[in-house]
């Protein structure tokens, strides 16, 4: 055994030196709660199911009763939906910490008011499935249309289709059928990493967001875990310590795995809500939801090989070129549907293709386009509400280190500049200098509306441009 040419496993990911991960703010690791919401779509004969449910419950080593109800193993269950997610969601939400929930989608359907309080505390809500069931044995096929049975009804429940996958108890075949939805941002159906990590598909790269079973309330319902919420908090403490401490070289990620009816229950609880405090009051620790987390690593890490981007799917594509029209992913929705060539992959020619989806918009798209844009050094810069990109091409210029007096005049011209025509001052400042773009601001004013509105769109095509060069770079 010489070669691992054609060995379907990567035993050397990342190696002796992983990516930096560059969170935000600096963090030296990211903390992700996962909520798994399964009750109600556990093995049941009531479900159609051949057996009672056996698996991670208080009834450590159940086996399942064919063809019968195990009453005890319901019940247990229904604690999690009626008592178990509201002690959760008053934990993190009175903690304003954002969660991500792995939602089973026929346990959402019976309890559409947890399923309201998610999307009320603004939590991602990731599909988990159609049912919480084993699909090792299941022919490709049923689960594929399991999967897309699961994302119909998720999205009709609840209101938005899902952006993340983690079917969990998964067969062979999972990652690829997920890779071949084509709809989601990220699949989360590994534990091979403490990074995420990118997966060449048959739809082209999908990113992988690694999962936990070890910091894990799991372990609480399996022979040799933990028997105390001590343990539980003790062994979450170690993990985020050492990840703190190795982040100030090489940050990571930490997922923390739990479930209504295990963390659930008060004594647990109390524990989660310790380990909670203590990340918190660490300030290089970064606490996302797992799409927060994904969308990031899609900002900042390209697939191997670079972005190609004929070769994405729509999901991907607007995910990563959606921000280049500012705050109007429309232009990127439209210009993969109406089909990307290959010269697309260059940051000229993809400039071309959504320059030219952009002019295909309506009156009233161009209009909304154009007033998505923030003045230059005006009050989204000062109170730091740009898009990251803004922030970045205002800074190029030097437009966050004005004086009291350039402030002023930047202040008194863009209020003109908006009296005059009702819409912000675009102008692709990178490369520019603050003359510069004064000298254009004064000479801009007194041109008429028709006029101002072709400059400002042809601007935009130019700001736009100018960021699809430093992506494809």
């Amino acid at each position: 055994m010489t070669s691992n040419d054609n060995y379907p496993r990567d035993m050397i990911g990342y190696g002796r030196t992983p990516p930096f991960a560059d969170w935000p703010g600096g963090a030296r690791v990211a903390v992700q709660f996962v909520v798994n919401y399964e009750e109600g779509g556990e093995n049941n004969i009531l479900h159609g199911d051949a057996a009672s449910e056996a698996f991670l419950s208080e009834i450590v080593g159940a086996a399942p009763w064919p063809g019968m109800r195990h009453m005890n193993m319901e019940s247990i269950y229904e604690y999690g939906s009626r008592a178990g997610f509201w002690r959760l969601h008053r934990l993190f939400t009175e903690r304003s910490v954002p969660v991500t929930v792995y939602a089973v989608a026929t346990a959402m359907a019976r309890n559409v008011e947890a399923v309201a309080a998610m999307n009320e505390a603004k939590w991602e809500i990731a599909t988990h499935g159609l049912k919480w069931i084993d699909y090792r044995d299941a022919p490709p096929e049923v689960e594929a249309q399991h999967i897309a049975e699961a994302v119909r009804i998720h999205t009709e429940i609840a209101g938005v289709r899902p952006l993340g996958f983690y079917q969990g108890r998964s067969s062979l075949n999972t990652i690829r059928l997920g890779m071949e939805e084509g709809g989601f941002v990220y699949c989360a159906d590994s534990y091979a990493d403490d990074l995420p990590y990118w997966l060449e598909g048959p739809r082209g790269p999908q990113l992988v967001t690694p999962y936990t079973l070890d910091s894990n309330d799991m372990r609480f319902a399996t022979p040799q875990g933990f028997n105390s919420g001590d343990q539980f908090y003790a062994y979450l403490k170690d993990s985020f310590d050492t990840l703190y401490a190795e982040g100030g070289v090489a940050p990571k990620m930490l997922s923390v795995g739990l479930h209504c009816r295990l963390a659930g229950r008060p004594g647990r609880a109390a524990s989660l809500a310790r380990f909670l405090d203590y990340v918190l009051a660490h300030d290089k620790a970064w606490v996302p939801t797992r799409l927060d987390l994904a969308r990031h690593w899609i900002r900042t890490h390209a697939p191997p090989g670079g972005w190609q981007p004929s070769k994405l799917t729509r999901t991907l594509f607007v995910e990563r070129f959606g921000g280049v029209y500012e705050r109007s992913p429309w232009i990127a929705q439209a210009a993969h549907d109406a089909g990307l060539p290959a010269g697309a992959d260059t940051g000229e020619g993809l400039a071309k293709a959504m320059a030219a989806a952009a002019a295909r918009g309506s009156d009233d798209a161009k209009r909304a386009l154009i007033l998505a844009h923030p003045d230059l050094a005006g009050r989204l810069a000062q109170a730091k509400l740009l898009t990251a990109e803004s922030t970045g091409e205002q800074a190029s210029a030097g437009l966050d280190r004005l004086s009291p007096d350039e402030l002023s005049k930047f202040t008194t011209l863009n209020d003109a500049y908006r009296a005059r025509f009702g819409m912000p001052f675009i102008m692709a400042v990178k490369g520019k200098g603050k003359a510069d773009i004064l000298e254009a601001f004064e000479r801009r004013l007194g041109n008429d509306a028709d006029a101002e509105i072709r400059t400002a769109l042809a601007e935009i095509d130019r700001i736009a441009a100018l960021r699809l060069q430093d992506i494809l770079a």
